[in-house]
């Protein structure tokens, strides 16, 4: 890497969000003390689009930041990047975000927070496609790309294993997981330095009531823009059968994928729970989802049994 890109990395990686930009923080992060938030990009992002409204805490996000939590104590060298939900509108900062970062910080896992950029441009789920011809909601898996790069480059940095970064993902979130879990091997930018050079394909993903997974009709066919292959990383999946908003028929549909193709994966499907069920307690069966996550990870190798 030259030297100009490797000054560029570090002045990125060092930079920290001024208070003077970043008001009074919202309660969505009351439940930790937020680390700083790193921008993603040394400059403009790639495919910039103007915010259609002011920039909020938790949409209008146009400049993606990363928050990094270290783990409470004991750490296992895992790291998971988060990616809260919320329908490309907007992100669920707390219930999909840093409660996520409360429970895997204190299982010894560092937690990657990624406030990736809503609203994308319009995007018609009927034909998975976008009126300029993206396929995908683009400049969301930049960010989540670029993330996955930037964190294994510097895993020493955090205390994290290289090889034991995965992804975890709510709803629309759930879709990036499945998107750079199949689609790691050609970054969507023109690399910008060292980041941008190591694979950002994870070691393992989750996704929690995902979306825009299964393509509709009477057969499980899954949306193409996530071709899954025998290199696709081991998945967990969960959903509830009373999810009114992306249906037990997303997760159905990748698991049918993933298992033809030979990838691991594990999946539980509960009656009850809705959508957007979270972390948040409750006397449902599918609020212990966090502990099945946990008990997997260890199946998979990441941490011990």
């Amino acid at each position: 890497m030259q030297l100009g890109n490797r000054l560029t990395l570090l002045a990125l990686l060092g930079a920290v969000a001024s208070a003077g930009h970043v008001q009074a923080q919202a309660t969505a992060e009351a439940a930790s003390p937020a680390p700083a938030r790193v921008p993603i990009w040394p400059a403009t992002p790639p495919d910039a689009q103007p915010a259609p409204g002011p920039p909020l805490e938790w949409t209008n996000i146009v400049q993606p930041t990363l928050a990094v939590y270290s783990p409470k104590g004991r750490n296992t060298g895992v790291a998971v990047v988060v990616l809260p939900g919320g329908g490309f509108e907007g992100l669920a900062l707390k219930g999909e975000g840093t409660d996520a970062c409360d429970w895997l910080t204190s299982n010894g896992i560092t937690c990657v927070l990624l406030r990736y950029r809503v609203p994308s441009l319009p995007y018609d789920w009927h034909c998975k496609c976008r009126p300029d011809n993206h396929v995908t909601p683009r400049p969301a898996l930049e960010d989540v790309q670029r993330t996955m790069g930037l964190i294994r480059l510097q895993a020493a940095r955090w205390h994290v294993d290289p090889h034991k970064i995965g992804v975890l993902g709510f709803s629309a979130g759930g879709y990036l997981v499945a998107e750079i879990s199949t689609r790691y091997e050609h970054r969507l930018y023109s690399p910008l330095d060292g980041a941008d050079e190591v694979s950002c394909r994870p070691d393992f993903a989750v996704a929690v009531y995902p979306g825009h997974l299964w393509m509709g009709g009477r057969t499980y066919k899954l949306n193409p823009n996530v071709p899954v292959t025998h290199n696709t990383p081991p998945t967990f999946l969960v959903q509830a059968e009373n999810d009114n908003v992306d249906g037990v028929s997303q997760s159905i549909a990748y698991y049918i994928a993933l298992k033809d193709a030979g990838v691991p994966v594990e999946m539980h499907l509960y009656a009850q729970g809705g959508h957007a069920f979270g972390l948040q307690r409750t006397r449902l069966p599918i609020t212990n989802w966090p502990q099945l996550v946990h008990a997997w990870l260890g199946t998979i190798g990441m941490i011990g049994k």
